[in-house]
C-alpha cells in the first residue's frame, strides 16, 4: 500500500549553476546548516544559501542566493566535499588529493600540512573516538596500496594517527567509531582499526554495479547487496534489521526516486527525477541531484501522513513517522501530537482485538482510562463528571456497536478491560479518576463472576457504594457487598448480610465457610455491642467455633477495661456460663494459651476439668477414652499449675475412690509427700507413679529436699512399723529398683540404716557401686580443694614475708593515698607495691571492693 509522503522541490536551478554552459556537471554535494556547496566536473565549488518558506498550505519551499563560486586550478573534477563546521573548513577531494578550503571564503588553508596526496576516497566519522571538538577524524583510502589511514584534521594542518592493512584494494569506506566498513574488489567487511579485528561480511559482484557503503546510525551500516537488497550490518558482522528490498535499477542511472518503509520493506511512493546521480542526507534535510541541477526531498505536513496512515490502520507505520520527526518538533508539540496518536492507534488495535498492543499504545500514550471505560455501558458511575475527548480519538459510540452483536467479541473486550484496569490502578494513570476505575472495575468483576472481586474489596479501593451495592445485589453477591460495608464503615449492615446468607435467607455461594469467616471478623471486630450481639447466634451454631469470637480477641484486663475495643475476660466467663463446652475452651484458652496467672482462672479450670471427669465417671458405663482424656487435662493442670485452690478440689474429689491419682498431686501441693505416697503405693501401687511424684516434686528444689523425698519414698516402701506380712517381695523389689535406679540422690549411709539385714551385696551391687564411686569422687574432689587452699595460703604467706622484708616509710608529711590525710601515727597498712594507706581507710576498701580479695600485709614501720 503507497502513501504520499514527500515531493521534489527545486533548489538551485540550472541556470544559476552554470548559466549556459551545457557540459559542465555536478559531482559532488555538501550541506551545512543553510549553506549548499556544490562541487562540479570543471573543478569549481559553489556556494549557495538555501532559505526555507513555510507554504499557506504547510509545504516547505526554498529561495536560493549564490553566494560565491572557486576554481581550485587542478582542471579535474571535484570528487567530494565534506564540511566541517567546528573548523569552518571544507575538506575537498580533487585529483586523488585531500585539501582544506576555508568554508566562508572558500581559499586553501594557508599551511602546506594540509594535504593528502594519493587518495582513492575519504569518509568522516561521525562517532569519533578522538575527544578533541577542534579535530576531525577522517578515514582515506589509498589508491595505490591495499591500507586504510586514519588522519586528524585540524583548522591548519591533518595529522596521521594509524595506517592499517587491508586484504585487498579497498574501493568504498564509512567509519564509524573504531570501525571501518569497507568495500573491497569483491567483499565487504568490517574492521576494528585500534585491534586489527576483522569480519568478512558477504560477496558482490563489482561488474553488475558499483558498491554502496553507507553510515546510517551508531556502529551500523548500509550496504549494497546482490539480488536487489539493502543489507545492514552492525560492527559486529550481525544484521539486526530486515534487508531493504530494492529495484534491480537503483544502482544504475534511474530515471525515478523509490521510497521505501524500514517497518516492512515495502515500496511505499515512486518519484520521477532524471538523471538523478547523488542522494545525501544532511542533518535530517534529504538532498538530490542531478548532473544540472539540485532538488530537496520535503515530507508533506506529518499531521496529514499520520492521520492518512492511521485512517488505513496502518498503525505502526503512522507511529514510526511520528517517531522519526521527534527532531523536527518542539518538545511540547511532539509530547502533544505523539500521546494523540498512541491513543488513536489503540484503540484502532482495539477494535481490532489486538489487545496487547493496543495496551501498550495506551499506557505509553498516557490514555484517560475513562475514553475506554466509556465504551462499555452502565460501566462509569452515575455521579462521573467524564466527557469524551474532542475531537474524538476513535470512531466507535461504545462496546456494541464496536461488536455489532457478536458477543465472542464482546466478552473478549471485557476481559481486556478487566486486565488492563487491574494493571493501571496503581500507576499514575488512575490519577484523579480512581472512583471511576475501582468501581467499574468492581462491576466488571462481579458481572464475570471474577476471583479478584473480593481481593478488591479486601485491600485499600475508592469503589462507590451507592453505585456498586445495587450492581452486587442484582449479581447476587452478597459476601463481596459485606466486604464493601465493612470497607465503608458499616459492620452492622455486613453482619446482618452474611447472617442471612448463613440461615439460607440469601443464596450466595463466594464462601463455603462463611459461618466461620463471620466468627473470625468478630474476633477481631472493634465494636463491643456488635460482638455481643452476634456471639450467641455464633455460639448456637456450634459452641467450638464460636468461643473463637473470644478466644482470638485481645484480653482485656482489669488495666485496659476502660479501652472501647476491649471485652473483659469476667463478663466472657459469666456469658459463656450457659454454654459449658465454649467456657471450658475460654478458660483453656487463657490459662493454657495466653498462660494469665490469676487463682481464679486457675481454680475455674480445675473445677471445670473436675466436673467434667465425675460426671464422665457417673455415666453407665463411661466411656474409657473419654475418661482417660479428660483425666490426663486435669491431671497435667493439677501438676503443672500453683494457683488454684487446691483444699476445694481436694474436697471435691475425696470421696472419689476413682481419682487417687489426683488425689496424690493435690496432697503433694500441700507439701503432705507422706499421704501422696501412701496413696501411690499402698493404695495404687503404682511404684513408677510413686518414683515419677518424687521426681515431680524436687524439680527445681535444692538437692537435699530431692534426697529427703526420695528417702521418705524408700521409708515407705521400707516401713518396720508395719506388720511384717505387710512388706511384701514385691515392695522390696520397688525398694531395690529405686536404689539402683537413682542411687546418686540417696545418702549411703542412711541407706545402710533402713536395709533389712537379710538383703545379699548382689541384689544392692548397681546401688553401691554408684555410692562408692560418688563417694571416692567426693572425697578427692575435697582433698584437691583442700591442696589449692594450701597452695594459696602458702603463697600469701610468701607475700606477706615479703612485705616485711623492706620497711615501709611513713612520716607526717607524707599522705594516704586513699584519703589524701597524712599519717598521725605509725600503724598503716601496706597496698601492694608498698604504698602504706590508713588502717581503716584499707578496711573500708576492701568492703568496698568485695568479694575480690585484696593482698594487705600489716607491717611495723621505724619512724
Amino acid at each position: 500500500m503507497s502513501v504520499k509522503a514527500f515531493e521534489l522541490v527545486p533548489a538551485v536551478e540550472r541556470e544559476l549553476l552554470m548559466g549556459d554552459k551545457a557540459r559542465i556537471n555536478i559531482e559532488c554535494i555538501e550541506c551545512c546548516g543553510k549553506h549548499l556547496y556544490v562541487g562540479t566536473n570543471d573543478c569549481f565549488i559553489h556556494h549557495f544559501l538555501l532559505e526555507e518558506h513555510a507554504t499557506t498550505k504547510g509545504m516547505l519551499s526554498y529561495t536560493v542566493q549564490k553566494l560565491l563560486f572557486k576554481y581550485l586550478g587542478l582542471k579535474k573534477p571535484v570528487e567530494a566535499l565534506k564540511a566541517a563546521s567546528a573548523l569552518e573548513r571544507i575538506i575537498v577531494l580533487c585529483d586523488a588529493t585531500v585539501s582544506v578550503i576555508d568554508m566562508i571564503t572558500l581559499e586553501p588553508v594557508p599551511s602546506g600540512g594540509a594535504k593528502i596526496k594519493g587518495v582513492a576516497a575519504f569518509c568522516v566519522n561521525e562517532n569519533p573516538v578522538n575527544g578533541d571538538p577542534f579535530c576531525v577524524e577522517i578515514g582515506v583510502l589509498s589508491a595505490r596500496r591495499r591500507t586504510v589511514q586514519i588522519y586528524m584534521v585540524y583548522e591548519d594542518r591533518v595529522q596521521l594517527v594509524k595506517e592499517v592493512n587491508t586484504p585487498g584494494q579497498p574501493c568504498a569506506v564509512s567509519l564509524d567509531g573504531y570501525f571501518l566498513c569497507l568495500a573491497l574488489s569483491t567483499q565487504y567487511m568490517i574492521l576494528n582499526y585500534s585491534t586489527g579485528a576483522a569480519q568478512d561480511l558477504f560477496p558482490y559482484d563489482s561488474e553488475e554495479r558499483k558498491p554502496i557503503v553507507k553510515r546510517i546510525g551508531r556502529e551500523e551500516f548500509l550496504l549494497a547487496a546482490p539480488g536487489g537488497l539493502g543489507m545492514f550490518a552492525n560492527a559486529e558482522g550481525i544484521s539486526q534489521r530486515a534487508p531493504v528490498n530494492w529495484s534491480e535499477s537503483v544502482m544504475g542511472a534511474a530515471g525515478f526516486v523509490t521510497i521505501h518503509s524500514m517497518l516492512d520493506q515495502q515500496l511505499k511512493q515512486t518519484l520521477s527525477f532524471r538523471d538523478g546521480h547523488i542522494l545525501q542526507d544532511f542533518e535530517g534535510k534529504v538532498v538530490l541531484a542531478s548532473t544540472k541541477a539540485v532538488y530537496v526531498l520535503v515530507p508533506l505536513p506529518l499531521e496529514r501522513q499520520i492521520q492518512e496512515l492511521l485512517a488505513g490502520h496502518r498503525v505502526e507505520e503512522a507511529l514510526a513517522l511520528t517517531e522519526g520527526v521527534r527532531r523536527n518538533i518542539p518538545k511540547d508539540k511532539f509530547q502533544i501530537l505523539h500521546k494523540r496518536i498512541l491513543q488513536q492507534a489503540g484503540f484502532i488495535q482495539f477494535g481490532q482485538l489486538q489487545f496487547l498492543e493496543a495496551k501498550e499504545h495506551f499506557r505509553t500514550g498516557q490514555l484517560d482510562v475513562r475514553e475506554l471505560i466509556s465504551l462499555y455501558p452502565l460501566l462509569l458511575p452515575a455521579s462521573s463528571s467524564f466527557a469524551r475527548c474532542h475531537p474524538p480519538l476513535h470512531g466507535f459510540a461504545d462496546l456494541n456497536h464496536l461488536a455489532q452483536g457478536d458477543q465472542d467479541k464482546v466478552q473478549r473486550c471485557k476481559r481486556f478491560l478487566i486486565t488492563y484496569l487491574g494493571e493501571v490502578r496503581s500507576t499514575e494513570g488512575a490519577n484523579g479518576c480512581q472512583e471511576d476505575v475501582d468501581t467499574a472495575l468492581l462491576k466488571l468483576y462481579a458481572e464475570q463472576d471474577h476471583e479478584s472481586l473480593l481481593d478488591l474489596l479486601a485491600s485499600p479501593n475508592a469503589c462507590l457504594l451507592a453505585d456498586s451495592a445495587p450492581w452486587l445485589e442484582k449479581h447476587h453477591k452478597y459476601f463481596a457487598l459485606g466486604l464493601l460495608y465493612h470497607y465503608n464503615g458499616q459492620d452492622s449492615a455486613a453482619l446482618q448480610l452474611w447472617v442471612q446468607v448463613v440461615n439460607g435467607d440469601l443464596q450466595d455461594s463466594t464462601r463455603s465457610d462463611l459461618y466461620e469467616y463471620i466468627v473470625d471478623f468478630l474476633g477481631f471486630c472493634s465494636n463491643p455491642d456488635l460482638v455481643w450481639k452476634y456471639a450467641d447466634w455464633a455460639l448456637q451454631r456450634d459452641q467450638t467455633i464460636g468461643v473463637q469470637i473470644f478466644t482470638r480477641r485481645p484480653v482485656g484486663q482489669d488495666q485496659v477495661k476502660e479501652q472501647k475495643d476491649q471485652v473483659n475476660t469476667d463478663d466472657v466467663i459469666t456469658y459463656l456460663g450457659k454454654h459449658s463446652q465454649a467456657l471450658l475452651l475460654y478458660l483453656e484458652h487463657l490459662v493454657l494459651g495466653r498462660r494469665i496467672q490469676k487463682e481464679k482462672l486457675h481454680t475455674h479450670l480445675a473445677v471445670q476439668y473436675t466436673d467434667r471427669v465425675l460426671f464422665l465417671l457417673s455415666q453407665s458405663p463411661p466411656v474409657d477414652q473419654q475418661v482417660s482424656v479428660a483425666r490426663d487435662k486435669l491431671q497435667l493442670l493439677l501438676r503443672e499449675s500453683s494457683l488454684y485452690r487446691v483444699q476445694l478440689l481436694l474436697g471435691k474429689i475425696q470421696e472419689c475412690d476413682q481419682l487417687l491419682l489426683e488425689r496424690a498431686t493435690l496432697h503433694g501441693k500441700l507439701e503432705e509427700h507422706d499421704k501422696a505416697l501412701h496413696i501411690l503405693v499402698h493404695q495404687l501401687k503404682d511404684f513408677p507413679a510413686a518414683e515419677a511424684y518424687c521426681v515431680w516434686g524436687s524439680a527445681s528444689r535444692d538437692p537435699a529436699y530431692q534426697q529427703s523425698l526420695f528417702h521418705l519414698l524408700l521409708g515407705v516402701y521400707l516401713d518396720r512399723d508395719l506388720p511384717s506380712s505387710t512388706v511384701t517381695g514385691e515392695l522390696e523389689m520397688a525398694a531395690v529398683d529405686l536404689l539402683n535406679r537413682h542411687g546418686e540422690v540417696f545418702d549411703a549411709v542412711r541407706v545402710l540404716d533402713l536395709l533389712p539385714e537379710g538383703w545379699s551385696l548382689q541384689l544392692l551391687r548397681p546401688f553401691l557401686g554408684r555410692a562408692l564411686r560418688g563417694s571416692m569422687h567426693a572425697c578427692r574432689t575435697s582433698q584437691v580443694a583442700l591442696g589449692l587452699a594450701r597452695s594459696e595460703n602458702l603463697q600469701l604467706q610468701h607475700d606477706r614475708l615479703e612485705q616485711r622484708r623492706s620497711p615501709v616509710l611513713v612520716s607526717q608529711k607524707k599522705g594516704c593515698v586513699l584519703c589524701h590525710n597524712t599519717f598521725s601515727e605509725p600503724d598503716c597498712v601496706c597496698l601492694p607495691g608498698g604504698v602504706p594507706v590508713h588502717t581503716h581507710c584499707a578496711a573500708q576498701r576492701v568492703v568496698r571492693d568485695s568479694p575480690t580479695r585484696r593482698q594487705l600485709a600489716n607491717s611495723n614501720n621505724h619512724t
